[in-house]
């Protein structure tokens, strides 16, 4: 997409930075179940560490958007800190086994991704607010790209070099993209705010829409670490089947995936069709995800490709509209807001799900999220107007 703001080549960087963004943070998250079950941990464990990645985005996002909305700060250095978190986080992975030090590694990641929030509100300065959709699709587009990219290396990599190798990359490429973000340009504020942040926080807790919205992203995301970044790889495992066979997997889920959110970067979505749209997505993610146990292996890849869809139209429409509520005011604190909210989806998912999978076993982590997606439907339904009220 055009904008007034950037040059072709500060774009392109900007957009670079963002894979590099991503990139270190899944590189190794395909295999990264597997390999924690290789050393040693048990399900509960594995589901504690997988989930530990939203925790800080719980407690980091919303408090950091309010404060920075606040001060009025500039957005660009607070996104090079969340890449010199995820340069720790790398090597700090690499270098230890232990499971206190994994859980803070994965920690990190999570302070990384909390900055997520400082990306999109800077990329959404370079647009009008008529084309918020459309630019938050790109930004969803480049996220399930660099995903996709990274987790189909990340196979390879481990069977090439071993299975530190990739938290390597992830260090690398936080250093990578800290340096490509340093010239690109940022948008002031038109007008400094001059409230206090407690009544920044209290006008965005406030914003109903926003809370209806950010419910229903928190479910798409406890899905997704649920399934594809949680326990689907080593559900393909534990069927018998190798570590090479995870590629299969990110391709069937990621594809379908990513050229939903491309589509929707270039198609504007007429608000009449977006209620339905969304209702009908998390309807699709519970009709597959309930057929996945007990499936054979093409129909387990079928399935995923049917998850991957949904929420590849789901995600992006309900960050165009966060986006659309941001532009009326206290951008920084409304992303973050919503951004935390939905992340309590990605320790809820992973870690609820380790404890079923103690309990009972893998299947039962398919069942939990069609539960999920089902509760998306009555929400949904629920929160129409509040959804298109943006």
């Amino acid at each position: 997409m055009k904008n007034d703001y950037l040059t072709r080549g500060q774009h392109a960087a900007f957009l670079a930075a963002v894979f590099c963004f991503w990139f270190a943070t899944y590189i190794y998250v395909p295999t990264f179940s597997v390999y924690l079950e290789r050393i040693g941990l048990g399900y509960s464990q594995i589901g504690i560490i997988l989930g530990a990645y939203g925790i800080t985005q719980i407690l980091l996002r919303w408090p950091l958007g309010v404060f920075l909305e606040w001060l009025g700060g500039k957005k660009k250095k607070w996104l090079v800190f969340g890449f010199v978190a995820a340069i720790i986080s790398g090597v700090l992975l690499a270098v230890t086994e232990v499971f206190t030090f994994v859980l803070i590694g994965r920690l990190l990641a999570g302070v990384t991704a909390s900055m997520w929030v400082m990306a999109t509100i800077m990329y959404a300065q370079y647009f009008p607010p008529y084309k918020s959709t459309q630019a938050m699709s790109t930004m969803q587009f480049m996220t399930v790209f660099t995903q996709f990219a990274s987790m189909v290396l990340c196979s390879l990599l481990v069977s090439w070099f071993g299975w530190e190798f990739p938290f390597w990359m992830a260090a690398l490429f936080s250093l990578i993209g800290a340096l490509l973000l340093l010239p690109i340009p940022e948008v002031s504020d038109s007008e400094k705010n001059t409230k206090s942040w407690r009544r920044l926080f209290k006008e965005t807790a406030k914003l109903k829409g926003v809370w209806g919205i950010a419910i229903l992203s928190l479910l798409g995301h406890a899905i997704l670490f649920v399934t594809i970044f949680g326990f689907s790889p080593l559900y393909i495992v534990e069927l018998g089947y190798s570590e090479s066979v995870i590629q299969w997997l990110v391709f069937a889920f990621f594809i379908p995936h990513m050229l939903t959110s491309l589509g929707l970067s270039y198609v504007e979505v007429k608000e009449r069709y977006m209620f339905r749209i969304i209702w009908l997505s998390f309807l699709g993610a519970a009709s597959s995800l309930v057929f996945i146990p007990a499936s054979t292996l093409v129909f387990v890849l079928l399935l995923h490709a049917g998850v991957g869809v949904t929420l590849g139209m789901v995600l992006p429409m309900l960050l165009g509209r966060a986006a659309l509520f941001g532009k009326k005011g206290n951008g920084m604190a409304v992303m973050g807001m919503f951004q935390s909210l939905y992340a309590a989806g990605i320790f809820i998912g992973p870690y609820v799900s380790g404890e079923i999978a103690n309990l009972w076993n893998l299947d039962a982590t398919f069942y939990f999220a069609a539960i999920l997606a089902l509760i998306g439907v009555g929400i949904t339904f629920r929160m129409r107007k509040e959804i298109l009220s943006a």
